[in-house]
């Protein structure tokens, strides 16, 4: 009796360690996807972010840096429109062997006929994208738009399947390629073109009384091309079959996505064109205004950069995972490592901002004051987006849809009232309060419909934690606010929590690639 006993406590231990062993090994494996699929987005955005810093020192008015802003809102919201979410809908069911043989050719059919007729659409209409940019005396920046928003359209499907097949290699080097590119001809014709108008070639397609973001948006168009060039291996996999059936399926399944997601561009990218269109004052005045707040907004690119990473990653994985055995229990512990990362992040940016200023120009500085709010609605989106896969494997992605067009509400509301009053600061608090509504509502609701464990009196304690040392950074600074103070000040801060979090979580961190070895 007692052996019997014996082998079942053993048995009963066994199996527990095993899962665990299971649910690190899979989080391993998210993370090794985060670091192919993310180091690869990373490296093409950091690689593009360092348009910011060129831009900012080089164009001589805030205000076209402002148009810039203007259009590159715009553009994120026809993608929506363009690809109706179906690259969820693909990773969604991919997976299942019914639909193996044709979903690839029945959603790239679905999109190019789209494109297309989409395309023609809107370039009848540019009138109506002028109108919404305040651009309409710039019909070059909106063709030449519509053809970002269509090439990129077509370029969907061929990366969602690198992505689902897990061929990092090829995924990272089109996208760091298509950058390079990018990089490439902005300077050719910001930098070099204006110097050298006596050459023939520079002559013939450069000139000079034609507004610069032109040719930064040139410069895109031609980075998008080269992309779907660099993708024709995976174009050429398209065949002529489409499933009626599974089509239906994947619009039911993505419609409510395309809602999702306007709501979701609304809250990242249109308080740009709201504070266009509702802060008083001259053109000018808006247009730099919105300028200061785009340049600013990209002082949050570790933590933009690490979730938009981790989405790359996390999509495909998710839906895998929730073929296997318990899975919500690599959902929880992928949550914690997650906001263990951003908690670091956000002190590594907002106790070290006196440096990090220099990324963008001198006179882009009164903006700073909304990094540190902005980093922490970007920290909401993350845990958001972590909270998101409830709705996403329930098929209830109505719900989600609901979420976000809350969000969006919040955000329309507070920016029509404020922005009159504070400028980008209203933008920023919107932001802020939007994504930390739509965290805590997702996590309210998908608690109910699909419970996962998440230790969220920790996770909170933790983002309560970095605020704080944040705070008492500043109050630091207000009795000596020396660069050397400043620097010293924050990188005991930043260790001290390092040494917590290392304490805390002493047992999983070290097993983890990468950030592990820093806890061992």
């Amino acid at each position: 009796m007692i052996e019997t006993k014996n082998k079942l406590v053993i048995k009963n231990y066994t199996s527990k360690f095993v899962s665990k062993q299971v649910v690190l090994s899979n989080i391993k494996k998210l993370a090794g996807q985060t670091i192919w699929y993310g180091a690869s987005s990373i490296a093409a955005r950091f690689i593009n972010y360092l348009l910011t810093p060129f831009l900012t020192y080089t164009l001589a008015n805030t205000s076209d840096y402002g148009k810039m802003g203007l259009i590159y809102s715009a553009i994120p919201i026809l993608n929506i429109l363009f690809t109706y979410g179906f690259e969820t809908a693909y990773f969604r069911f991919a997976s299942k062997d019914e639909y193996k043989g044709t979903i690839y050719s029945t959603a790239s059919l679905s999109l190019i006929f789209s494109t297309t007729l989409f395309t023609i659409l809107l370039w009848f209409n540019q009138g109506a994208l002028g109108r919404l940019t305040g651009l309409s005396d710039f019909p070059q920046i909106i063709q030449l738009s519509i053809c970002i928003i269509a090439l990129d359209a077509l370029s969907t499907i061929p990366f969602a399947k690198l992505r689902e097949a897990g061929r990092p290699k090829k995924f990272a080097f089109v996208r760091i390629a298509g950058i390079v590119i990018n990089i490439f001809f902005t300077w050719f014709f910001i930098a070099y073109c204006p110097h050298h108008l006596g050459n023939s070639l520079v002559a013939m397609i450069y000139n000079p009384a034609t507004n610069p973001i032109v040719y930064v948006v040139l410069a895109n168009v031609i980075q998008s091309a080269v992309t779907l060039v660099l993708l024709l291996r995976e174009l050429s996999e398209i065949r002529l079959k489409f499933d009626m059936r599974l089509w239906g399926v994947m619009m039911i399944y993505s419609l409510p996505l395309i809602i999702a997601g306007m709501g979701g561009m609304i809250n990242e990218t249109f308080d740009r064109l709201m504070l266009r269109w509702w802060l008083p004052g001259s053109v000018d005045l808006r247009e730099s205004q919105v300028g200061i707040y785009n340049a600013c907004y990209k002082l949050s690119i570790l933590i933009t950069l690490f979730v938009q990473a981790f989405r790359m990653g996390a999509e495909p994985f998710f839906f895998k995972q929730a073929e296997g055995e318990n899975p919500q229990r690599v959902y929880a512990r992928v949550m914690k490592f997650f906001v263990v990362t951003i908690t670091i992040m956000f002190l590594i940016v907002v106790l070290y901002l006196p440096i990090w200023k220099h990324f963008i120009g001198p006179k882009y500085w009164s903006g700073l004051a909304v990094v540190p709010i902005l980093l922490l609605a970007n920290m909401f989106l993350g845990v958001y987006y972590n909270l998101s896969i409830w709705y996403k494997l329930s098929h209830k992605t109505m719900a989600g849809a609901w979420i976000t067009l809350a969000g969006a509400a919040i955000t329309i509301v507070i920016n029509y009232f404020f922005i009159p009053y504070y400028s980008f600061m209203a933008c920023a608090w919107a932001t802020f309060l939007c994504y930390g509504s739509m965290m805590v509502i997702s996590f309210v609701w998908g608690q109910k419909e699909y419970r996962i464990p998440y230790a969220w009196k920790k996770l909170t304690a933790y983002l309560l934690i970095v605020v704080l040392l944040f705070f008492i950074h500043v109050g630091l600074l207000h009795f000596w606010g020396s660069r050397l103070f400043s620097f010293i000040t924050g990188t005991i801060l930043l260790w001290m929590y390092l040494w917590f979090i290392g304490t805390v979580e002493k047992k999983e961190l070290p097993q983890l690639p990468l950030i592990g070895r820093f806890f061992k």
